[in-house]
């Protein structure tokens, strides 16, 4: 993976675009610091896949994926049907 000063990047997208479809992601620094991935969209594509579970992931999954609120049990009294009274 080759890094890219974001000046290269600029001048030369078209070269930087080239690189990333043959070879795979491309790093673009700014000041020295990465900070952006230039990636082919198929591979785009499957990270997205990948980061995404799938219905059955998320059944089959140990811990929960995100907080429900759930009203605490027997606090309210239940109504009974008419004519039960």
């Amino acid at each position: 993976m080759h890094i890219w000063p974001v000046q290269d990047a600029k001048a030369r997208f078209s070269e930087l675009l080239d690189t990333c479809l043959k070879d795979g992601p491309q790093v673009v620094a700014r000041r020295g610091a990465e900070t952006a991935v230039l990636v082919p969209i198929e591979e785009w594509r499957r990270l997205q896949r990948a980061a995404r579970p799938t219905l059955k992931e998320l059944l089959l999954a140990d811990a929960p994926r995100g907080d429900i609120p759930v009203p605490p049990r027997g606090r309210s009294r239940r109504r009974s049907p008419p004519g039960f009274d």
